[in-house]
């Protein structure tokens, strides 16, 4: 694609994008639904739970390598980068800290009084574990933006000197090296080649995005297949991740902008409020779920089929009612949101 081509493309909503996004963004909150264990009978959740982390934080990375193409954010030269990583840091790293550091005080609080997965261990080694020793955050769920950032001013100097080939073998180089679990260093490692391959696609899209269209029977033949190994046991962690995550973009981004997917309005209601729903998903499951358990609403088998939907309609909703109520009366918010 060439630079006149890219620019159009990035003054132009894709609602192709918007709608995967809503897709992946959906398969997020069922994926969070449950953060340790489903009660006994209700094992099944573990299967959907494993199937779905196969390939939807992967998907979300490929669309970001996506949109850094098509944006021009890969063509920043050396001299502007300071300035392009601190617009990334106010973008994504402002956001994890400051949740983070609420999710922590809410859970040393809440702690006291009701039932809270991944107990906090205290205010200093919850810091220290949510930027550092980050597998033990007690915020999780939000390492995507500090992988998002750590991808984002990594590959604007590999591409400017290698190319989109270089953006590629620096993700295979990252997946054959072991790296530690600081800062989410080992989960850049595994999601940094998706971002890589988001932006060749996006290079490509003329030839490849009807292709993914076109053979969309194929494609989820595929997906399904590899998912199916994953569950089997035949593949194994790092390589189902890897072998799902890339059967995944065809079949997904192939159903987001194939001509029926048009008329699915929901797919771009999710898709353009999903960075809240991602802030605050997890929030407001967990607020739920304790009023559900304290309403006596039990964690078995039987109860799980009014905890699911209800807990993923407040991952859904209630982030939404958050930021049109509260966030958008305060600019810096609404903003960091959007």
């Amino acid at each position: 694609m060439n630079a006149p081509a890219g620019a159009a493309q990035a003054r132009a909503r894709r609602l192709d994008l918007d709608r995967a996004k809503g897709i992946a963004i959906l398969l997020v909150v069922v994926g969070h639904i449950v953060a340790a264990e489903p009660p006994a009978g209700a094992e099944w959740y573990d299967v959907l739970r494993y199937a779905i982390y196969r390939f939807h934080m992967p998907f979300f990375l490929y669309l970001s390598g996506y949109v850094a193409m098509l944006s021009g954010a890969l063509r920043t030269p050396m001299a502007a980068m300071p300035r392009f990583a601190l617009r990334r840091a106010q973008r994504l790293l402002l956001p994890f800290l400051l949740l983070g550091t609420v999710v922590l005080a809410g859970k040393l609080v809440a702690q006291e009084f009701v039932h809270v997965d991944n107990r906090a261990a205290g205010l200093l080694p919850g810091l220290r574990d949510l930027v550092l020793t980050t597998e033990d955050s007690p915020a999780t769920f939000i390492w995507f933006l500090w992988v998002l950032f750590l991808c984002s001013v990594a590959a604007p100097p590999v591409w400017r000197a290698f190319g989109t080939a270089g953006l590629l073998a620096g993700g295979l180089l990252l997946l054959a090296v072991e790296l530690p679990a600081i800062s989410y260093l080992d989960r850049f490692a595994d999601h940094a080649l998706f971002f890589a391959v988001g932006a060749a696609v996006a290079e490509r899209e003329a030839r490849l995005l009807p292709a993914f269209v076109a053979r969309q029977g194929l494609a989820w033949g595929v997906l399904a297949a590899t998912l199916g190994a994953a569950l089997a046991g035949w593949l194994p962690g790092d390589l189902s991740l890897l072998v799902c995550g890339l059967a995944a973009i065809p079949a997904l981004h192939g159903l987001a902008a194939a001509p029926v997917m048009a008329r699915q309005g929901w797919t771009l209601w999710l898709g353009r409020r999903s960075m809240a729903i991602y802030l605050f998903n997890v929030i407001a499951i967990g607020v739920v779920k304790a009023l559900l358990l304290r309403a006596g609403v039990p964690w078995t088998a039987a109860g799980f089929w009014i905890h699911a939907p209800a807990l993923t309609a407040a991952g859904v909703f209630l982030p939404v009612l958050g930021k049109e109520l509260v966030l958008r009366r305060i600019p810096p918010l609404n903003r960091m949101t959007d």
